[in-house]
């Protein structure tokens, strides 16, 4: 591994070799890397005009914009951790974010400020947009050409807090130090990022699964353009402006621009390389992206706590498209049961895995931390994911389910994906998730709840029927509820308790 360099010296390099070359992209505001650096240093020069010392968090709630990046690489190079709070959060969970990150400052823009109301409170204020909410970002920055005190970073200190999803119940703040990200940024990506790269974000930037190509993309001294609401058309013609090479996708913004009965006008032969994560990917799905878009597609699985990642290169397996690949270099994954042994190949058990690529832990939350960690007998360190999978005989991982969306159903094990790859089959279905719900005979009973094509020949009822035709005597559904759209976090992510609130409700 070579020795460790700052995510925003990397970006200082790149404005001192290539200073005209595109840095960032944010709709019509093309900023060259040298711009780029100085409006960093600015950002840094104001944050310690505040008094903010290396080790002091910011927050960040806003869509993707220019000033979102520079803020974020701003912080870093004075320090100061950042934590990227996600604009869906309700207004509770935004205020308890803010209060357990630590904020001194919080940058927000119109849209977000005006959703978060009196929620919004931190010491210092900053308006992204200028909107008369906080300080306006260009009177708070620094003058151009300002320098910052310069900081020697300590690859130990807080790189970002990034909040977990909060499909489960209150987010938790994820740690990451400046060496975990160096770690992955460090060796760039076998993958191609470089200074060529074009990477078009249409994921939000607090989210990890956003982080995995905008660190390496301007470690390697290449452009970002930003996307700040995702729509698949605006998406393709992006692509296609720009000369698209590498972007981050979830599986539901793959299907809907797969759909597009267009899709094969637009001109996508930029692409080196597509990067999936987040939610689980279909196999048929994956195979018309190989068919259709030039360039590979590679799949990551793993957490966001880090622990152990596979990797699909799907170009490379098309054999494999039904699995998320194999353990990445470096990285160990094992299966367990519920006595903690480890499972023989071919059968299921949990997943845990172990990496140089960890969390430091969950801010404040000491106890959430040491749950989530499991220790071998020799003493090694594991993340546990609550994932449930299967390895093949080539060592290709397939996931099952989450271990808490199992359902135990008369003393039988029941795998909602089993049912919902069932129901995905059928010609009518766009996509399908099955809840486990309480019954008074089995304990629990599965419940579907499905989307249909608008042209339907079927409904809920024989649907139903059809299904309970394909699957095992323990797999039959309870109900099947047609419904216009899956409940979704933002980074596609099936929020499979607002489901069962929606049923609980009609009830």
């Amino acid at each position: 591994m070579p020795e460790f360099v700052s995510l925003d010296a990397l970006v200082r390099k790149t404005a001192a070799e290539a200073p005209q070359r595109s840095a960032v992209i944010d709709g019509d505001r093309n900023t060259d890397y040298a711009r780029f650096d100085d409006l960093i240093d600015r950002v840094a020069a104001a944050l310690q005009a505040d008094g903010l010392l290396p080790r002091d968090v910011i927050a960040i709630c806003a869509l993707s914009s220019l000033e979102y990046v520079v803020t974020f690489l701003g912080a870093l190079r004075a320090g100061v951790a950042v934590a990227p709070l996600a604009p869906s959060s309700t207004p509770q969970d935004f205020a308890a974010m803010l209060k357990d990150s630590g904020a001194k400052v919080l940058f927000m823009d119109a849209t977000t400020a005006a959703a978060m109301g009196d929620a919004a409170q931190a010491p210092f204020k900053v308006s992204f947009d200028d909107s008369g909410w906080g300080r306006p970002f260009t009177a708070w920055c620094a003058a151009p050409g300002t320098k910052p005190k310069p900081i020697s970073i300590d690859p130990q200190w807080i790189f970002n807090i990034i909040y977990s999803s909060g499909t489960t119940g209150t987010p938790k703040g994820i740690v990451h130090t400046h060496e975990l990200r160096w770690r992955q940024y460090g060796q760039l990506d076998p993958l191609g990022f470089g200074p060529d790269a074009v990477t078009l974000l249409s994921t939000p930037l607090y989210s990890n699964t956003t982080l995995v190509c905008f660190n390496p993309t301007l470690a390697g001294g290449g452009g970002l353009v930003l996307m700040k609401k995702f729509d698949a058309r605006g998406f393709l013609e992006l692509s296609e402006t720009h000369r698209v090479s590498f972007t981050m996708l979830v599986p539901v913004q793959y299907r809907r621009i797969m759909a597009l009965p267009d899709f094969d006008r637009f001109d996508l032969s930029s692409y080196k390389m597509k990067f999936c994560t987040s939610a689980p990917f279909a196999a048929e799905l994956k195979a018309d992206i190989l068919k259709r878009w030039p360039g590979g597609l590679t799949e990551y699985y793993g957490m966001t706590e880090g622990g152990g990642s596979c990797a699909l290169l799907a170009h490379e397996h098309p054999d494999k498209l039904g699995t998320v690949g194999q353990p990445m270099p470096g990285h160990e994954v094992r299966l367990i049961d519920e006595e903690g042994r480890q499972v023989p190949v071919g059968q299921i058990g949990e997943i845990i895995g172990r990496s140089p690529v960890m969390m430091q832990g969950y801010l404040n939350q000491p106890g959430k931390t040491a749950e989530t960690f499991w220790h071998d007998a020799d003493g090694n360190r594991f993340v546990r994911t609550g994932d449930i999978g299967r390895f093949d005989a080539d060592g290709f991982l397939t996931l099952m389910d989450r271990k808490k969306d199992m359902i135990i159903s008369g003393g039988f094990n029941i795998y909602p994906s089993d049912i919902e790859s069932v129901l995905t089959t059928h010609p009518d279905v766009v996509e399908a998730a099955v809840v486990g719900f309480p019954s008074e005979d089995w304990g629990e009973t599965p419940v579907a709840f499905v989307v249909l094509r608008p042209d339907a020949a079927i409904d809920a009822v024989a649907l139903k029927a059809w299904t309970n035709a394909q699957v095992g005597k323990t797999q039959r559904l309870n109900d099947l509820v047609a419904v216009e759209t899956l409940p979704r976090s933002a980074i596609g992510k099936v929020l499979k308790r607002e489901l069962r609130d929606l049923r609980q409700a009609a009830q």
